[in-house]
C-alpha cells in the first residue's frame, strides 16, 4: 500500500504553472500552488493501509514545516536592499520541480551574506575611530613637547627661540655675553665698536625666562603656526654704566660738527609748487642713541646702524610725507588765480609768479596765505598809480615849462577794499581782467592826468587861463594870497569843489579880539581846497596881476575882477581841475 500511494502522490499534487518570478508580497508567496498543503485520500481500509497513510501524514507535515522556514527565509532576503542578491537566491530557491522551496545549501548562502554586510558596515566607524585616536595621541604628545619648550616662531628679546628650552636661552645669553661686540654704523661707512669687556658686560640669572616658557599654554601649540610670539623678557645685565656713556661720547658721530637738518619742503620751481626732498644733517640725538645701544646690548645684537635707527636729528619731514604734498597742493591751488589790473598804458599782472611770494607755512605744513605781504604790494601798487600830490610837468599855454606837486587831484587806488578783493580772487583761485577800486579818480592816466580841460593859474605871471579841449576859453590878470607862510596861495592841483552865490568869507579868529580877522561879502565863489582857498571877485582891488601881490595880497584867494569872476563862474562845473604852480 505504501508504494501504492508514494505513486499516487504525484497525480494527486500536480502543482499550477510555476511563478517565474518571486512576488514581493508575502501572502502571494504562501499562495502559490507549488507550497499548498496536500489533502490525504481516505483510506480505503484499515489496518497496514492506514499505517502508510500516518506516514504520508507524517511526511506532509515536514514539507509544511519546511515550507514555513522557506517563508521566512525568503521574505529576511526580500528586506534587503540589493536586487541581485534577491534575484539570485530566489533563483537557486526553485528546485527541479519548479517549485520555489529553498534548499538547505540557499539557506546558508543567504545568512553568510547577511553576516558579510553586517561587518561591511561597521568597520568605516572602526577606522574613524582609529584615525582620531591616533591623532589624539599626536596632539598630546605635542603638547607634551611644549610643556617644556618654547613655541614654533617664539621671539625672546628679538631673538628666535622656537622649540628651545630654558636652559638653551640662558646658555645662549651667556655665550653671548662672553664675545659680545656691538658695531655701530654712522654716516660717510664710519663705524665704532664697543665691547661688552670695556663696559664690564656680565648676565644675571633670574627665572623670567621661566616665567615666560610657563605662561604658554601648551594645549594651544597650533596658535603659533599663524603668529609670531613676540616675549619681551627683561634679561637681567650687568655693565658699567659710566663706561659705557664714557664709550657713547667717543663714537666719532658725537665727537665731530653737529649740524641740524633741514626737512622737505614746498619749492615754487616757476612754474608750481613742488617738493624739495629733505637734507639729513650730522647732529646726533644723544637721547636716542643712548636708548638704542642700551637696548642692543640688552638683546646682544652686534650692529646699530644710526640712519635706520634715527639716531640722527631727524628732518620733520621727508619727501615721503603726506604733508609736504599736501602742502604742494594747496599752494598750487592758491596759484590757480590770476588777476589782471588794466592801467592806462599797461597790464599789471597778479598770477603765480606773485602770488608764490606771498604764500607761507608753519611747522605743520599748514599753508596760508600772507595778507600782510598782499596788502604791502597794495600800497607800492597805489603808489605807482597814485598821482595825488605827485610831482607833474607841464607846458603852459605861453611856452613855459614848469612842475606843479601837491594838491588833492588825481587818482588815489582805495587801497583797503582793493586788497580785500584781491585777497579773495587768490583764495578762491579766480582769473579776471578789471580796474581797482579808487578812492577818487582823475581826467586820464596820462603824465598830465586832469586831461585837457582844465583852470590854470601862473603864481609867478599872476595870470589864469581856462582851457577847454586844449584851447583856452578864457584867462584873465589875478592877485594871489601874499606871500608870506601863512598867507600864500598853495601850488598842486585841485579841482572845483562848490560854486556858490553872495558868500560871506570868513577868517580865522584873531586870539587878541576873538573875532574873525576877516568878513568879506562875495558875490560869486568858487571853492578850491576845504582850507578857505577859492576864486571870487574882490572889488577891493585897484587892479590885477603884476607884483600887487607881494604888497596887497589876499589871505590865500585868487582875486578877480568883479566882471571875470561872473564869466569864469558862468563857464566852471563842480570837478573842473586847477593846476596852480609858480
Amino acid at each position: 500500500m505504501s508504494n501504492d500511494k508514494e505513486e499516487r502522490m504525484p497525480e494527486s499534487f500536480t502543482p499550477e504553472e510555476p511563478e517565474t518570478e518571486i512576488r514581493d508580497d508575502r501572502e502571494n508567496i504562501h499562495e502559490e500552488p507549488g507550497l499548498k498543503q496536500m489533502e490525504p485520500e481516505e483510506p480505503e481500509q484499515n489496518g497496514p493501509d492506514q499505517e502508510d497513510d500516518t506516514e504520508d501524514g507524517e511526511d506532509t507535515a515536514e514539507r509544511q514545516d519546511d515550507d514555513i522556514e522557506n517563508d521566512a527565509d525568503i521574505s529576511e532576503i526580500q528586506d534587503d536592499e540589493d536586487d541581485e542578491d534577491i534575484s539570485e537566491i530566489k533563483d537557486d530557491a526553485k528546485d527541479e520541480g519548479g517549485t520555489d522551496r529553498m534548499s538547505e545549501s540557499t539557506k546558508k548562502k543567504t545568512r553568510r551574506r547577511r553576516r558579510r554586510k553586517g561587518s561591511m558596515g561597521k568597520k568605516p566607524w572602526i577606522i574613524a575611530g582609529s584615525i582620531v585616536g591616533a591623532l589624539a595621541v599626536i596632539y598630546l604628545g605635542i603638547s607634551a613637547f611644549f610643556i617644556g619648550h618654547f613655541y614654533i616662531d617664539t621671539e625672546i628679546n628679538g631673538q628666535d627661540f622656537s622649540g628651545k628650552t630654558v636652559d638653551d636661552v640662558e646658555n645662549y645669553i651667556k655665550e653671548q655675553v662672553r664675545d659680545y661686540e656691538l658695531r655701530i654704523v654712522e654716516q660717510n661707512n664710519e663705524s665704532d665698536v664697543i665691547k661688552g669687556s670695556d663696559i664690564s658686560l656680565t648676565y644675571k640669572e633670574s627665572d623670567d625666562i621661566q616665567k615666560a616658557l610657563d605662561a604658554q599654554n601648551p594645549l594651544l601649540w597650533p596658535k603659533a603656526f599663524f603668529s609670531v610670539s613676540s616675549t619681551n623678557v627683561t634679561i637681567d645685565v650687568g655693565y658699567d654704566e659710566e663706561a659705557l656713556n664714557s664709550k657713547i661720547q667717543e663714537v666719532k658721530a658725537v665727537t665731530q660738527e653737529q649740524t641740524d637738518p633741514v626737512s622737505a619742503y614746498p619749492k615754487f620751481d616757476g612754474n608750481s609748487f613742488v617738493v624739495e626732498p629733505e637734507v639729513y644733517g650730522t647732529a646726533v640725538n644723544m637721547d636716542v642713541l643712548t636708548q638704542k645701544i642700551t637696548e642692543y646690548i640688552t638683546e646682544f645684537r652686534t650692529e646699530l646702524n644710526m640712519i635706520d635707527e634715527e639716531c640722527y636729528m631727524m628732518p620733520k619731514y621727508t619727501s615721503e610725507s603726506p604733508e609736504v604734498q599736501n602742502a604742494c597742493d594747496a599752494m598750487n591751488q592758491y596759484c590757480k588765480a590770476s588777476i589782471t589790473y588794466t592801467m592806462e598804458n599797461e597790464n599789471v599782472v597778479v598770477d603765480k609768479e606773485l602770488i608764490s611770494t606771498w604764500l607761507k607755512y608753519d611747522d605743520n605744513m599748514q599753508v596760508s596765505l600772507d595778507e600782510n605781504a598782499v596788502r604791502e604790494w597794495m600800497r607800492e601798487f597805489g603808489k605807482k598809480y597814485d598821482t595825488v600830490g605827485t610831482t607833474r610837468t607841464l607846458t603852459t599855454p605861453n611856452g613855459k615849462t614848469t612842475e606843479v606837486s601837491g594838491g588833492t587831484y588825481g587818482w588815489s587806488v582805495d587801497e583797503d577794499s582793493e586788497t580785500k578783493t584781491l585777497i579773495n580772487s587768490i583764495k578762491n583761485g579766480e582769473v579776471t581782467e578789471k580796474t581797482p577800486a579808487y578812492v577818487q579818480e582823475a581826467a586820464s592816466h596820462s603824465e598830465q592826468d586832469w586831461g585837457n580841460t582844465y583852470v590854470e593859474v601862473d603864481l609867478t605871471d599872476q595870470h589864469m587861463w581856462y582851457i577847454v579841449d586844449g584851447s583856452v576859453a578864457f584867462e584873465t590878470d589875478v592877485v594871489t594870497g601874499l606871500p608870506t607862510p601863512d598867507r600864500e596861495t598853495p601850488s598842486g592841483v585841485y579841482s572845483i569843489l562848490e560854486l556858490k552865490r553872495d558868500k560871506t568869507l570868513v577868517g580865522e579868529t584873531d586870539p587878541a579880539t576873538g573875532e574873525p580877522i576877516y568878513e568879506t561879502p562875495v558875490s560869486y565863489w568858487m571853492r578850491v581846497t576845504w582850507t578857505g582857498i577859492g576864486f571870487h571877485d574882490a572889488t577891493w582891488q585897484s587892479s590885477f596881476g603884476g607884483d600887487r601881490y607881494q604888497s596887497v595880497g589876499s589871505h590865500g584867494c585868487i582875486n578877480m575882477s568883479y566882471d571875470d569872476a561872473a564869466t569864469l563862474y558862468g563857464m566852471l562845473s563842480i570837478g573842473i581841475p586847477v593846476v596852480m604852480h609858480y
